[in-house]
């Protein structure tokens, strides 16, 4: 067996010694480092200077307050029951679509389902089109704009003689804007409540 040329070196052996020298630089750099902290991280990258361009702001939908709907109400005024918008046109602003009866103390008034917009230059909604007249004697459900296309629920009576109360037909119904008027279709299938 062969010695080794270097001497014993005095630290392969521990003592109580090196234990608290070890646990005091431990102590020393987890304290220096609750003091000494990075900066804030930031996912900017520095660059040249851009011009950006802010989005477009979007057009607010037409309000129905102070609307004059084409409805014939005598002493009781007309309320809007329902109301949704979309841009069913295309041209970047949206329209309201708004389910509008009389406020009648008892029955159940027909509903009239109009379409409003406004032009570019105005704030005044006006109403462009009328989907549902009233004179129809329709009650709307199921009300929705989709895609471009007003969606409803129509319900309706088979003949005068049934009660305004219980209407006994169910018609599904959309409109779509061709680009001159709002065309109605009716899905197949119509059918008796």
């Amino acid at each position: 067996m062969q010695q080794s040329a270097v001497p014993e070196l005095a630290h392969t052996q521990t003592r109580p010694i090196h234990w608290v020298a070890t646990a005091t630089a431990v102590a020393g750099v987890v304290a220096l480092s609750s003091v000494v902290q990075p900066g804030s991280a930031t996912a900017a990258q520095t660059a040249p200077a851009t011009r950006t361009r802010p989005a477009p702001a979007a057009a607010a939908p037409p309000s129905t307050t102070g609307v004059a709907f084409p409805l014939q109400c005598g002493p009781v005024k007309a309320i809007v029951v329902k109301k949704t918008t979309g841009d069913l046109d295309g041209d970047g602003r949206p329209e309201t679509v708004a389910v509008v009866h009389c406020d009648a103390p008892m029955g159940t008034p027909p509903d009239g389902v109009y379409v409003l917009t406004r032009s570019a230059g105005s704030a005044k909604p006006r109403v462009v089109a009328t989907l549902v007249d009233p004179k129809d004697r329709f009650t709307v459900t199921d009300f929705a704009i989709r895609e471009r296309t007003v969606a409803a629920t129509l319900l309706g009576y088979s003949s005068d003689d049934v009660p305004s109360c219980c209407p006994d037909v169910k018609t599904p119904a959309t409109w779509r804007w061709n680009g001159s008027a709002f065309l109605r279709s009716t899905p197949a299938g119509a059918h008796s409540v």
